[in-house]
């Protein structure tokens, strides 16, 4: 098996900085990771482009699904301006109709305002009813990957389904697995995958200040992205390329 590229999604700059010290090889950046991942702010954007290594940053108005009014729409072409603007080398998109099936419609507008980006598409694609229909789809859109869970809770529980989005992308687009990622369950999906890529957090519960979290301020504990977390994860995919 070929080397195994490693995505870390991070939603501050601590947790930026430890993806990067570990040996991440990509960086999914957003904000609220707790929520799924929402649109990072433009300060987080320009602090990420100084990273060494490519950052796609999420663009995503708000949590809830991923059926966007025409309003949400504008905002989230002023917002892959903002990731241009700050330098960074792609856009991590996606949006659903009511039934699940990809918005066509609005992943073109949004595909088009990134011209010259990279682009990944988000799990909106575990929505999705038909995996054929959503890959070509994908494909017709210029996407270079899609990140998955095989449509379900974790990348572990959806391996048949993972395994059926490789067969049918048979190497157009690059699937990359991602919820649940960790060097305990790598082995078992490599057993019936050939991942390029994978998407991982490799983070680690924080606790929080008690102040904070009596006034409403904060949850318990913050997850945040540990350098030893990334740096087995990586070794881990590197001795399953040997």
């Amino acid at each position: 098996m070929s080397r195994i590229l490693l995505e870390v999604c991070v939603a501050d700059a601590e947790s930026l900085d430890a993806a990067i010290e570990g040996g991440a090889d990509r960086i999914e950046l957003c904000s609220a990771l707790e929520l799924g991942g929402l649109t990072p702010s433009p300060g987080l954007m320009r602090y990420a482009s100084r990273a060494p290594i490519p950052v796609y940053a999420m663009i995503r108005p708000r949590s809830g699904d991923f059926v966007f009014s025409e309003p949400e729409a504008e905002i989230m072409l002023a917002d892959i301006d903002s990731v241009r603007r700050a330098g960074l080398a792609g856009v991590v998109l996606g949006a659903s109709r009511r039934d699940g099936r990809l918005d066509i419609d609005l992943l073109s507008r949004l595909s088009d305002a990134g011209h010259g980006l990279g682009k990944s598409l988000h799990r909106a694609f575990d929505l999705v009813p038909d995996i054929a229909d959503a890959v070509n789809t994908a494909i017709l859109l210029g996407f270079e990957r899609i990140l998955t869970s095989g449509r379900a809770a974790t990348a572990a529980e959806g391996i048949d389904d993972l395994a059926r989005t490789e067969r049918i992308a048979a190497g157009r687009i690059s699937i990359m697995p991602g919820s649940g990622i960790g060097p305990q369950t790598i082995g078992l999906l490599a057993e019936r995958l050939s991942p390029h890529e994978v998407h991982a957090s490799c983070a680690a519960p924080v606790a929080q200040h008690s102040q904070a979290v009596r006034f409403g301020f904060a949850q318990p504990t913050r997850r945040l992205t540990s350098v030893e977390s990334v740096r087995a994860l990586r070794q881990t995919l590197d001795a399953l390329a040997l």
